[in-house]
């Protein structure tokens, strides 16, 4: 399993030229509804640090759960371009629950997404629909890691700009932060 994630997750502004490629020349595989619940350690507030640099979410799909911690890596001007990523399933989501509100860990907020993922070469891309965000494109390599993280991020953001989706817009904080904090929403136009 590689615990290194590469992704950027933006907003275009014309999300109709990314779908007809991606059903011309992509793989479905799946459509889904995912609930995610983020939490912090009280001895540690995750959301105390700008950017915000680490996660820690429970994710319900289909019936299955999983927990995933998240450790973002800035470089300088405050841009990531790889996180590392550790995840595994969860058997029973109450327990586990239960388990962290007794060490102590804070509820922060929730997730209500509709995802389409999509497989184009090396990419998985997902087209999110974000309950009181909007429209997002969620795009992680999937492939060996050929080069360094950023330019495989670069070549993310050719492809997308390749497709004439219009001006894109990266989110820097992820979903929870927009959620929890929009007036310190910012975008990065790319």
């Amino acid at each position: 399993m590689n615990d290194k994630e590469i992704e950027i997750q933006v907003q275009i502004e014309k999300a109709e030229p990314l779908l007809n490629f991606l059903e011309k020349h992509g793989d479905f595989k799946y459509e889904s509804r995912q609930t995610d619940e983020y939490f912090t350690p009280s001895h540690r507030d995750f959301i105390a640090i700008r950017p915000v640099k680490e996660w820690l979410r429970l994710r319900t799909e289909a019936g299955r759960h999983t927990i995933t911690y998240k450790n973002w890596h800035y470089g300088s001007g405050g841009r990531s371009y790889h996180a590392d990523e550790y995840e595994t399933q969860v058997a029973d989501l109450a327990s586990l629950k239960k388990l962290f509100l007794a060490l102590n860990f804070k509820p922060l907020t929730a997730v209500d997404k509709t995802r389409r993922v999509f497989q184009y070469k090396d990419y998985e891309i997902a087209l999110d629909s974000i309950k009181n965000l909007g429209e997002f494109v969620e795009i992680e390599y999937k492939g060996r890691a050929r080069s360094e993280a950023k330019v495989i991020y670069n070549e993310m953001v050719e492809f997308l700009r390749g497709l004439n989706c219009g001006k894109i817009r990266r989110n820097n904080g992820g979903y929870p932060f927009l959620l929890m904090f929009p007036e310190e929403a910012k975008y990065e136009e790319i």
